[in-house]
């Protein structure tokens, strides 16, 4: 089965450079994808949205946080969606000053229907239960890979509900391989409108693709 980055991106994928096509490529079944590294920054400093982001904290989405330094793991695991379509189920576990957190989601593949944008794009479904769910287009920048938010979506007692475009916010996720640290730089970002960065992490890992038995990188 191929990956949800390889079904959306096609042969743009080959343009990736080759660690990050081992990263985005799909995970063979009974194997699991685990990285470790350390984010230069998470959360915000916007203290005023720590109530709101400790509402996303429950279900383990986003968390009310300023930190830096923060160490980090991954884990990747290849799953099967309802309607057939693949899709890779992660879990991300901070070590934050005092406490831990993880955040989980799902990312696969979006069929946009024609007449909109056209094409098919990437899905993350984050929390559990499911939060929120936004919409990506994937681009392939000098060897990186760049992910920008088209529509975001949050889960309400159980409906999901669209955020109107002129004031949802705006996901941007980069990855790419430094040459320089030999290990993978991931960003994220997310902006609202007027107001701008509401939240972020970002930084370097290292990742392999091992048996689900082992837990060494």
């Amino acid at each position: 089965m191929t990956s949800p980055y390889r079904a959306v991106l096609g042969a743009a994928f080959d343009d990736l450079h080759p660690r990050l096509q081992a990263y985005f490529d799909a995970i063979p079944s009974g194997s699991v994808g685990r990285g470790a590294g350390v984010f230069d920054t998470v959360g915000t400093p916007r203290r005023w949205l720590w109530p709101v982001l400790a509402l996303f904290a429950r279900s383990r989405v986003l968390f009310p946080v300023w930190q830096r330094e923060v160490p980090f793991t991954v884990a990747n695991r290849p799953v099967v969606r309802p309607d057939g379509s693949p899709a890779v189920a992660a879990e991300r576990a901070f070590a934050f000053r005092g406490r831990s957190a993880v955040m989980v989601d799902e990312i696969g593949v979006s069929e946009v229907g024609v007449g909109r944008r056209g094409g098919s794009e990437l899905v993350d479904r984050l929390g559990d239960p499911v939060r929120a769910e936004a919409r990506f287009r994937a681009t392939v920048r000098d060897g990186g890979l760049r992910l920008r938010s088209t529509e975001v979506h949050v889960v309400l007692a159980g409906r999901r509900v669209r955020i109107p475009s002129p004031i949802a916010p705006v996901v941007v996720l980069t990855e790419r391989w430094d040459e320089d640290a030999g290990q993978q730089r991931v960003s994220i970002t997310v902006t609202l409108p007027v107001i701008g960065r509401i939240y972020q992490y970002g930084g370097l890992f290292r990742y392999d693709v091992t048996p689900e038995g082992d837990q060494q990188q």
